[in-house]
């Protein structure tokens, strides 16, 4: 079935064809490739793979996905005609053949063979401005075929952009060919950039690489700047969040990477292994220096990185991570229960906790306050790597509270030596449901019109965990 809600650009980047082999280092133990030293004489081919599929007639925003995709196109290609050393070309799909009665599956056709920038830019734009959608979406044949797209020339950099505004329609599997390419000797690294999509269209394109929700076009503008900085200057970075053995294990946490010299915010990333388990390669303009802060719990900041263009960047940060968990040992009456968590020795709340929900702490020692009546304090809870640490709690037992009158009162623990303080009672209410920790209490009450102190009527109790009491004072 035709996948048509969205309009997603498929960026797939670094298709390398350097006569030498690539450099390599090795770093933490882990072994790492590297692109040659940036060269600013290297040719850059870049060739745009453009849907014309039918459904590209579909609206999004302002305007149907073909106008606002030829708009964001033209203006791109503006910006880089006067861009040396770069050639460009253009293969489009789905807009030789109706879709109807038959679709055609090898509807694919390079339009614009390469040419420097400045000469291809014209020809591209009204190449794509007289398309109108017809056709098929068949993105691995298209992909496919651009390999034969770039003539075979020593020492240059090849870039695919595919923009297409659905999944691949034919039958075929894109993420195979793009490992058939890795096979070769061809480096492809895709992006996956879409605008309103479902999160299904994530994992369809996740295993060709990276996906980008872009919801604007100030978004999209963005992005394409990132493609043509890596496309042109070769730098990519990685960034290592190391396990407690140095390993770059940890995963799944947000980046945010500030311009060191004005703190603004330039990019944020939602780190994550790619399908070989390695940390994911990014994209960031190598003219700033940086400080990173990872959200992390407590959050981990890194300042003064410094980017070297021309080469691949590995960033590693200790964020050695385990799991705190927290469970009700018993017939739970508790509805929401949060717990308060500290560092060690710090008074500053780092989070606020459900009980029922498992969390992700640096590995290190917390001090813990769970919100029961009463409070549960518990010091030095540690956190191991990749290890939950489950802390147990008591379950309540139900305290009703049948007043007869309005008055004053509150709630206090006793332990046989002193009486502690728990809850005051809601002086708005005649009768109270209240949640208690198993244990001996003591209830004070005074009636609101009473105004003698020795008119306060006590009544002791117990609650044991899962079951029901009720105090009555008239």
């Amino acid at each position: 079935m035709r996948y048509s809600l969205s309009f997603i650009f498929l960026i797939c980047f670094l298709l390398s064809t350097y006569s030498s082999k690539s450099q390599s280092y090795e770093k933490d133990g882990v072994n790492f490739s590297a692109p040659k030293k940036y060269d600013p004489n290297t040719l850059t081919r870049m060739l745009f793979i453009f849907d014309d599929s039918y459904s590209m007639y579909g609206t999004w925003n302002s305007g149907t996905k073909i106008d606002i995709a030829k708009k964001l196109m033209g203006e791109f290609l503006d910006s880089i005609k006067s861009t040396g050393n770069l050639e460009i070309a253009l293969r489009c799909y789905g807009h030789q053949t109706p879709f109807r009665p038959k679709r055609n599956c090898e509807d694919s056709k390079l339009e614009v063979p390469f040419a420097p920038a400045a000469q291809n830019v014209k020809l591209i734009k009204d190449r794509i401005n007289r398309l109108e959608p017809t056709g098929t979406t068949p993105i691995a044949y298209s992909l496919g075929e651009c390999a034969n797209d770039f003539p075979a020339k020593d020492n240059v950099k090849n870039v695919v952009v595919l923009i297409t505004d659905g999944i691949e329609e034919c039958g075929g599997d894109p993420c195979a060919v793009s490992a058939a390419l890795q096979k070769k000797g061809i480096f492809l690294r895709p992006f996956v950039i879409g605008v309103g999509l479902d999160v299904k269209f994530a994992d369809v394109f996740g295993c060709m690489g990276k996906f980008y929700d872009v919801s604007n076009e100030a978004n999209f503008k963005t992005v394409l700047k990132l493609v043509l900085i890596e496309a042109l200057s070769q730098t990519t970075v990685q960034v290592n969040l190391n396990d407690i053995n140095k390993k770059p294990n940890e995963s799944n946490v947000t980046m945010t990477f500030y311009d060191q010299a004005d703190t603004k915010i330039k990019y944020n990333y939602l780190h994550t292994l790619n399908h070989r388990g390695n940390p994911d390669t990014i994209i960031l303009d190598p003219d700033y220096s940086y400080r990173i802060k990872v959200h992390t719990i407590p959050p981990i900041e890194k300042n003064n990185v410094h980017i070297e263009k021309g080469r691949h960047n590995t960033i590693s940060i200790d964020a050695a991570q385990g799991f705190l968990a927290f469970q009700v040992d018993g017939n739970n009456l508790y509805k929401n229960i949060d717990c308060i968590i500290r560092k060690h020795g710090d008074m500053n709340t780092i989070n606020i906790q459900e009980i029922g929900k498992t969390e992700k702490y640096l590995v290190g020692k917390y001090d813990v306050e769970i919100l029961t009546l009463p409070r549960i304090n518990v010091k030095d809870a540690e956190i191991k790597q990749s290890f939950t640490n489950t802390i147990k709690i008591p379950a309540a037992g139900q305290l009703t509270l049948n007043k007869g009158i309005y008055g004053y009162g509150s709630i206090y623990l006793e332990d046989g030596k002193k009486l502690s303080w728990v809850c005051n009672m809601n002086d708005a209410q005649i009768n109270e449901i209240i949640y208690l920790q198993p244990g001996k209490y003591r209830a004070e009450f005074r009636v609101k019109t009473e105004l003698e102190a020795e008119r306060t009527i006590e009544r002791k109790f117990t609650i044991e965990s899962g079951k029901y009491a009720t105090v009555k004072f008239f």
